[in-house]
């Protein structure tokens, strides 16, 4: 609809005010709002035709979905089982981490056998097929060009009929129908409701690089997030050379699922065995180690835990954790120093999970007890134990779900004995491991300490 009178844009959320506003009234930000002036077209090119109908029946057979294979394993159990057609994804990470080298990886693989357009705002094509070539990347119909006009962009992907659009990024897109700069709040919204539009319409995925905020969020009001069906965030450590893509949302497939991979002098390759990551452990079992099995997304991870115990010298102890909930560490000694009788009031407690991953499930409490009473006693774990469990305030050791897998993914890695909860132990057993089921934490201590 034609807009005749200036509205004020607020800056931070992309809320509209009919009147300027110290403060605005959608986010609740302060001097943020901005007189947009002129008059605003329709961005879809005046009057559509309402879209037809259509009826919703029970076919004998579903049409089954097809998915596109992204070239990686870890890439396409991310986005669900592949890519699916007129599907949008947003990616987001930080400055340098290799989002444009895994997108250029992605639109290599799949322009191998269907037409692939990888529109970039930020770099010429020279730049991006010199990239390419150090990379070793090439595709019979992959094209690049060097845009930040959208209309050009969509009109040369219908003309080529792409089957993957990928936009990097959207920020430094812009549209005519929006008299604003590129990666103001109205032109990011603008942009990436017109990309829907496009994908929906014409069956062509769409894959948009997204800047991210000193906090980690990415740039731009929240409806981005809301608009597009797939939200992937690229993490990685400081100073490490592995990343790890996550799906926060995903309408074609699971929430919070996660893929590992390393960076390298021929781009980013997948990790097929993340658990090793986190396993790299002395050669010799030392005191405040031991190994867990996590649940991160769909898949189990073997993590090893170090827990270091220390006289303070300070008047109130410090409580020091990295990858775990502060308050949950607070929480466990206090269980263990009213259940275990170790004493903890007078120690600095420090506890890490190696290889910079936060886990948040509650499975950890159980390993991270042990660990715990470890280092205090200066007595090292039998290194080929791994323990999981949630730990309850009368000192009781709680079932975690998917407890068999847990079980098989700690056998596969080569370990042999596991101390579990009672009600995660199988009725048959797995081969070749020994399960010792423990309903306390006490039960728990005494078989980790048994010689």
């Amino acid at each position: 609809m034609a807009r005749n009178q200036p509205v004020y844009v607020c800056g931070s959320c992309g809320g509209e005010s009919l009147k300027w506003q110290g403060q605005c009234p959608h986010c609740s930000a302060w001097n943020t709002l901005t007189r947009v002036m002129g008059v605003r077209a329709d961005p879809r090119g005046g009057p559509q035709p309402a879209a037809p109908a259509v009826a919703v029946g029970l076919p004998a057979e579903p049409p089954a979905e097809v998915r596109t294979s992204l070239g990686m394993a870890e890439l396409d159990r991310v986005f669900g089982g592949g890519l699916s057609a007129g599907s949008v994804s947003l990616l987001g990470g930080e400055p340098g981490i290799g989002k444009s080298t895994l997108l250029l990886q992605v639109a290599a693989a799949v322009g191998t056998d269907a037409p692939v357009l990888y529109a970039s705002g930020e770099e010429s094509t020279r730049q991006t097929a010199q990239r390419a070539q150090r990379l070793s990347l090439a595709a019979p119909q992959l094209r690049l060009v060097s845009d930040n006009s959208l209309e050009s962009i969509i009109a040369r992907s219908d003309e080529q009929r792409a089957a993957l659009l990928v936009i990097d990024s959207i920020q430094t897109m812009q549209t005519s129908h929006v008299e604003s700069s590129p990666g103001s709040p109205q032109q990011l919204r603008e942009c990436t409701a017109a990309l829907v539009r496009f994908a929906k319409q014409g069956g062509t995925s769409v894959i948009i690089v997204g800047h991210v905020t000193k906090d980690g969020a990415i740039a731009g009001p929240k409806l981005l997030e809301h608009l597009v069906d797939t939200v992937l965030y690229f993490d990685a450590d400081a100073g490490s050379r592995y990343r790890m893509l996550r799906a926060t949302k995903n309408r074609f497939g699971p929430v919070n699922e996660l893929g590992f991979f390393a960076m390298t002098g021929a781009g980013l390759r997948e990790v097929k065995n993340p658990s090793a990551i986190f396993l790299s452990r002395n050669p010799q079992p030392v005191p405040g180690s031991l190994v867990m099995v996590a649940r991160d997304g769909g898949r189990p991870l073997l993590i090893e835990v170090q827990a270091l115990t220390d006289a303070t010298r300070f008047s109130a102890p410090r409580r020091v954790a990295q990858g775990v909930d502060a308050n949950r560490l607070a929480m466990l000694l206090a269980v263990m120093s009213r259940h275990s009788r170790l004493s903890l009031a007078e120690h600095d407690v420090y506890v890490n999970l190696v290889g910079g991953l936060a886990i948040a499930e509650t499975a950890t409490d159980l390993p991270l007890a042990l660990a715990i009473a470890s280092s205090l006693r200066g007595v090292a774990l039998d290194g080929k134990l791994v323990a999981f469990g949630e730990l309850g305030l009368t000192g009781e050791v709680r079932p975690v779900p998917h407890g068999e897998e847990r079980l098989k993914e700690l056998h596969k890695q080569g370990y042999a004995r596991a101390i579990v909860p009672q009600q995660n132990a199988p009725r048959q057993g797995v081969a070749g491991l020994e399960i010792q089921a423990v309903a306390t934490l006490a039960e728990a201590l005494e078989a980790a300490f048994r010689s």
